[in-house]
């Protein structure tokens, strides 16, 4: 289990984002927003958002502001959260999440956690009440001699697991952990996903 990290003080009701996009469809099932959360300790080799390892503020959000915006967009049917370790900022998610399921979305993490772990008494504070909120979690640190880098395979290491809470979804893990997509923004800037679970920013 991790130590427990050094957090910075994120206002209640707040979430410290790496990134955020809407209507993507390579990171779960159907249209989703996805969101990047800020911080991770375990320095995976071959991790795709080294960015996202610190724990210091990168953009801060409300969870109201984000739900807003999340369903402001019809084609968002659910809503994933990866990192950075989306468990340290557990208690924010699990609001975000139950705002979100009232709506009707669905609900998918990654995590570097394994779902024993997020079981345990040990786990980051708040874990059980997102992992009641999630209909499928991803599970398990990525493993770079492990890695499938398959279009047919919907986790990027072997040792990672896709955990189905919601057996309505049981028949669409269809989406593939090497798909890229882009997404141009207003302001001309451009995000790549999909790669692994990776985010890139770039101009």
């Amino acid at each position: 289990m991790e130590t427990k990290p050094i957090l910075p003080e994120i206002p209640p009701g707040h979430l410290n984002i790496m990134g955020y996009v809407d209507e993507s469809e390579v990171n779960g099932p159907g249209c989703r927003a996805v969101i990047w959360v800020q911080g991770c300790l375990r320095e995976c080799p071959g991790c795709f958002n080294l960015e996202s390892w610190p724990f210091e503020i990168k953009q801060l959000i409300s969870v109201d502001s984000l739900a807003e915006q999340i369903l402001s967009k019809p084609k968002n049917t659910g809503v994933t959260f990866s990192g950075g370790e989306p468990f340290w900022q557990a208690p924010a998610l699990a609001a975000l999440a139950k705002k979100l399921k009232a709506a009707g979305l669905n609900v998918m993490s990654f995590s570097g956690f394994t779902l024993k772990q997020l079981q345990s008494e040990s786990a980051p504070p708040g874990s059980q009440a997102l992992l009641e909120q999630l209909d499928i979690l991803i599970d398990g640190p990525f493993v770079e001699s492990l890695a499938i880098n398959s279009p047919n395979s919907p986790v990027s290491s072997s040792n990672q697991r896709v955990n189905v809470f919601n057996p309505a979804l049981a028949d669409q893990i269809t989406w593939a952990s090497d798909q890229i997509e882009i997404h141009i923004l207003k302001d001309g800037s451009r995000i790549v996903t999909g790669y692994r679970g990776r985010l890139e920013l770039s101009d």
